[in-house]
């Protein structure tokens, strides 16, 4: 299991173990995480699972494609330098202790 950090734009941090594979989005959904919508399963195209990454893990995680960059173009909150779909960014043991921040609105 891998720790990831989902932080709500209050404030407020949640831990979970999510599992080596699974999608940052699938993680939050499978452990109640409120913010993350997910509405389209995770196929890049609803912009329900926007989170913003923290800086220290921007270089782990692979580039963006054409598909994310263009849903990220419509997202609800701002979108960000650190701006990233959730169900685009795999589950690895190099992500170890990720954390994110959960913009104040999704849809």
């Amino acid at each position: 299991m891998v720790s990831v950090i989902y932080r709500s734009h209050d404030g407020t941090a949640r831990e979970v173990a999510a599992e080596e594979g699974q999608t940052l989005m699938q993680a939050a959904i499978s452990n109640g995480i409120d913010g993350i919508i997910g509405e389209c399963g995770g196929s890049a195209m609803c912009a329900t699972c926007h989170v913003y990454v923290v800086e220290a893990f921007i270089d782990k995680l692979p580039p963006l494609t054409d598909i994310e960059d263009e849903m990220l173009e419509c997202t609800v909150a701002e979108r960000r330098s650190r701006s990233r779909l959730a169900c685009q960014i795999k589950i690895t043991n190099a992500l170890g202790g990720l954390a994110v921040d959960l913009p104040e609105a999704q849809a």
